[in-house]
């Protein structure tokens, strides 16, 4: 039967106790994770939020009753303790903080009992997860978890210190707030007061934070709630977290330097390590030609090396078409795999076709010098040199080849390169690799809208030397744009701001917006910007990707305390669900679900 404190306060956490305290009396509380009666004496280990600690129970200590109710202990039954630190009677137990001490007990309470739970409350669980998150409220229990939230609240808290530091104001924006016609992906909220209404729940603070530099606050930043209803991946949930800032009176270089001292500061104080500075960059033209990726991961090498020069004139039409359609021919060299089975080759071409690749031309040097490949027959033995040289080929290497446009060159490489180095143990654990890179294109061209879209948003300051290039090239534009990469994950990703009307026009004149169109979406930052408006810039860290690279969680669903899964419903509370039907008159909501046949 659960019974009260009765008055007992808690004097420690359990790891907070150590040989300093030995001889003292004191009260502690928490879950039971075992119990071991060993006839006349009990062993308990306690747990808390803090780690374990082992505790002792003998009917000379605490008498009689104590002892027959520290028999019907079980795991996760909740306890008060009070009792007299001294020295481990038996072995020292190195895997514990508190390995030297226990506790011997001299009164305790049962606060709550409990039944036994459907899965091992332990670190590394090898529990399904879908088991785990349908009992989250004790998957939370698990050691592993709580120091990744424990981390998680340590580092909000640190974000908060050095932005304050660095003279940055904390102001909240609204969470309701107004969709526009481009948030295809917004969740949306009716309104019971206004029917027939809806508010959007914002996917970035973006255009609030701009005009809190309208408004003179200077430098702003906020840990925001965002939301975005759409499909979900390891890094990606419909409800997540940004670290989100804005400044002004500032250009590229500014905001680099503001957050490489940030990260510098938080690495170091959270977990230790020791960041480096300034930290590497690298323009997107010159990530994408070396690793076909505008977030390399560059732990390991595995470069992409374009061979369209050397194979122009060569006999292989897989080749020689590509080129002629305006596409590249480049490839990747898997160092020491130039005898690896064909099987496993023809699966990594099977793969590449998943980015979009027709096939893959590959090339095995084998241990004494010999070639074997599927394109060779089509070259000279000169431009088969010149290939091997121009790749760095060694025995053993083996060389894959993709050719077809740049972009679908680019995803194929760069994806294939990350799977091999997976598949092959390359990519080196325990290590943190950043990266800026710098003046992404402006615009990128949307097929399926026959348009040109920004690559980022609108209001993405084209770089000065190009701007004559908006109206005559605008594919060609770069941006003063600039994303933080950590190990082939983006970090965070921002821009310097337009702030000049015409540049701003224009760039809603080649987006194909007219000026009617223009200000039925953006009409009050608009509007705002008529008012004076300051140079501003601005960056967003996704919080929970940060803490996923910072714990080594494989998910960020491992560093979020209540998590959605993939087809974003919650397995413990059930949500999405469906609602009375008097909340939906109230609203003036009709559901229509069509029927599946």
């Amino acid at each position: 039967m659960a019974e009260s404190m009765q008055g007992l306060h808690r004097t420690h956490r359990c790891t907070e106790l150590s040989v300093k305290n030995i001889g003292e009396t004191v009260t502690v509380m928490g879950w039971v994770q075992k119990s071991r009666n060993k006839g006349g004496i009990i062993f308990v280990d306690l747990r808390d939020r803090s780690g374990i600690l082992q505790l002792i129970f003998e009917e000379a200590d605490c008498g009689a009753e104590h002892f027959s109710k520290a028999e019907r202990l079980r795991s996760e039954f909740v306890i008060a303790v009070v009792g007299k630190v001294t020295a481990r009677s038996g072995a020292v137990n190195q895997n514990l903080e508190t390995g030297e001490i226990e506790v011997r007990v001299s009164e305790f309470r049962i606060l709550s009992e409990a039944q036994t739970p459907p899965f091992p409350i332990e670190s590394d669980s090898k529990t399904k997860e879908e088991m785990r998150l349908r009992y989250r409220f004790l998957d939370l229990r698990r050691p592993d978890i709580q120091r990744k939230l424990m981390l998680r609240s340590q580092v909000a808290t640190k974000v908060r210190a050095v932005l304050a530091e660095e003279g940055f104001l904390e102001i909240e924006t609204p969470i309701l707030i107004k969709s526009t016609p481009e948030g295809a992906r917004d969740y949306l909220v009716p309104s019971r007061v206004h029917q027939g209404k809806f508010y959007a729940l914002p996917q970035s603070p973006q255009l609030f934070k701009q005009l809190l530099m309208c408004s003179g606050y200077d430098r702003y930043f906020q840990i925001a709630k965002c939301f975005r209803d759409e499909d979900l991946r390891a890094d990606r949930q419909p409800e997540f977290t940004q670290i989100d800032m804005e400044m002004s009176f500032v250009d590229v270089d500014d905001v680099i330097a503001v957050n490489e001292r940030l990260l510098q500061k938080v690495f170091r104080d959270a977990i230790g390590f020791e960041i480096s500075l300034p930290l590497p960059r690298m323009t997107w033209q010159e990530a994408m030609d070396r690793y076909g990726s505008d977030k390399p991961d560059t732990r390991f090498g595995m470069e992409l090396v374009n061979v369209s020069e050397i194979v122009k004139d060569c006999g292989f039409g897989v080749f020689t078409n590509a080129l002629a359609n305006g596409g590249s021919v480049r490839g990747i060299n898997a160092k020491g795999q130039g005898q690896m089975p064909r099987k496993k080759i023809d699966a990594l071409v099977e793969f590449a076709k998943g980015f979009g690749a027709k096939g893959l031309a590959y090339a095995a040097i084998q241990p004494d010098g010999s070639i074997k490949s599927s394109f060779e027959k089509f070259m000279s033995s000169e431009q088969m040199k010149a290939l091997l040289d121009a790749m760095g080929a060694e025995p053993k290497d083996l060389l894959l080849f993709a050719a077809d446009k740049n972009k679908v060159v680019w995803d194929v490489l760069g994806n294939l390169r990350l799977e091999i180095a997976k598949n092959v143990g390359l990519i080196p654990e325990n290590q943190f690799h950043f990266l800026w890179v710098t003046e992404f294109p402006l615009l990128e061209w949307s097929e399926e809208q026959e348009r040109f879209v920004a690559m980022h948003h609108p209001f993405t300051m084209p770089m000065e030397e190009d701007l004559d290039k908006l109206g005559t090239n605008p594919g060609e534009v770069r941006a003063k744009a600039y994303d933080i990469v950590l190990n082939g994950t983006e970090l965070g990703g921002g821009s310097v701001r337009i702030f000049q009307a015409d540049v701003q026009e224009k760039m809603f004149e080649v987006l194909g917006f007219t000026k009617e169109q223009a200000k039925e979406r953006f009409g009050f930052l608009l509007e705002a910007f008529q008012y004076g408006v300051p140079p501003h810039a601005g960056l967003a860290y996704g919080f929970d990707r940060m803490m996923m690279l910072m714990t080594g969680a494989d998910s960020i669903r491992e560093v979020i305390a209540f998590p959605k899964v993939k087809d974003a419903s919650d397995m413990m509370t059930n949500a999405p669900d469906v609602v009375d039907k008097v909340q939906l008159e109230e609203l003036g909501i009709e559901i229509s679900i069509e029927e599946e046949n």
